[in-house]
């Protein structure tokens, strides 16, 4: 690849990212002062957030299809406008309408783009996919570490967050801009038909990695989502409620962070270890910290920044084992992440129920379960090398 085209993947691979990361963990900071603009109740706020999910699923796996079949380019330049038409479109918004129609697109953009930009990994780095996957996604965490703070300050001096998504808009406006010079070799198969992408499906090995992808965001998704309920509901000596809230954010924090750097250094992990043994053992090393965090969760709350640490390489590792399986890349992002919107949905739901029957302590153990289901099948996980 010539100098000129990396640089251009580069940055449209790791600006895009931290966009997709930003803009995915501030939905709920911008929610709450939408409320105030435009009169959302909390009951459509829910129903905005389910809208958003199924524009996100729905587009996931459309553009996994679409990118084997138009081509990479045409996909990315796609979901690129959505994303652009549904920030502009929704920083406009006047009523509920309008504001329910444009974060919808938003919903089909992010999932648009969040397909076909990581299917540039497999197409322009075949034999370092797990590497780069990592460093990627370690972008995706700076976003959502780095702007939400942004907004805040943005928020402290009274500036709207209407603004906020007309800068987001422009830059992907500048992301839009660096593709139409990028030169893409032709990655469509003309010839491919919606069965060849249902064929995916009947794969044993690759259906194995989407159902470890499944549970590992379900075990994700519930730490981050159910972990400050739990700890709160706790009875620990000398903590009051708010210091157990107080705690409870640090420790997301601290989980947050060593999950970013841990992907990181995670591409260099897949270089030393190779992808299977990376999955394998941090799979591994994932149900240990989160059994022994589970355990002294009283005395050593913070043992669950282990947890994130084995956690981080997983994701990127099996996205690069999947798309070496077969030649359909864009397919199988698609399918990877249809299937994580699925583990988040599943995790959320079983765990709510099975805490409003038998206490948030019992939901929250389920927790190890999922992680040991997705270690169970890291070790059917076999590699196709090229």
């Amino acid at each position: 690849m010539a100098d000129k085209q990396r640089w251009k993947v580069f940055f449209l691979l790791f600006m895009t990212m931290f966009l997709l990361g930003g803009i995915q963990n501030t939905k709920g900071l911008i929610l709450e002062q939408v409320q105030h603009s435009i009169d959302l109740n909390i009951s459509q706020v829910g129903t905005l957030i389910t809208l958003f999910q199924i524009g996100f699923l729905i587009s996931s796996l459309l553009t996994g299809y679409f990118t084997d079949k138009k081509g990479l380019k045409i996909m990315m330049f796609i979901g690129s406008l959505l994303m652009a038409v549904g920030l502009m479109g929704t920083s406009l918004a006047f009523n509920v309408i309008l504001f329910f129609g444009f974060y919808l697109v938003i919903g089909l953009g992010i999932g648009s783009m969040m397909v076909s930009i990581v299917t540039v990994i497999p197409t322009f780095y075949k034999e370092k996919a797990g590497m780069m996957f990592n460093i990627s996604n370690a972008m995706f965490g700076v976003g959502m570490i780095v702007t939400p703070l942004v907004l805040h300050q943005l928020f402290a001096n009274s500036i709207s967050w209407r603004a906020f998504y007309v800068g987001v808009a422009a830059i992907v406006v500048v992301i839009i801009l660096v593709l139409g010079t990028l030169k893409i070799e032709n990655t469509a198969q003309s010839a491919m038909k919606f069965s060849d992408f249902l064929e995916l499906l009947t794969q044993k090995q690759l259906v194995l990695v989407i159902a470890f992808l499944l549970f590992y965001v379900a075990a994700e998704a519930a730490f981050l989502n159910f972990f400050p309920i739990f700890y709160s509901s706790l009875d620990i000596p000398g903590m009051s409620g708010a210091d157990k809230a107080a705690k409870a954010a640090y420790v997301i924090s601290s989980f947050a962070g060593l999950f970013t750097i841990g992907r990181v250094i995670g591409g260099f992990i897949n270089l030393k270890l190779g992808e299977r043994r990376t999955l394998v053992w941090f799979s591994i090393l994932s149900l240990v910290a989160i059994i022994l965090s589970r355990l002294l969760v009283t005395d050593f709350v913070y043992l669950f920044m282990a947890f994130g640490f084995a956690m981080s390489v997983l994701f990127p590792t099996a996205s690069a084992i999947a798309t070496r399986l077969t030649s359909k890349s864009g397919s199988v992002m698609g399918l990877i992440y249809v299937a994580s919107g699925f583990g988040g949905a599943l995790s959320g739901s079983v765990i709510g129920q099975v805490s409003e029957s038998y206490g948030i302590s019992s939901g929250f153990n389920l927790i190890i379960a999922f992680v040991a289901l997705f270690m169970v099948l890291a070790l059917c996980v076999r590699e196709k090398h090229s």
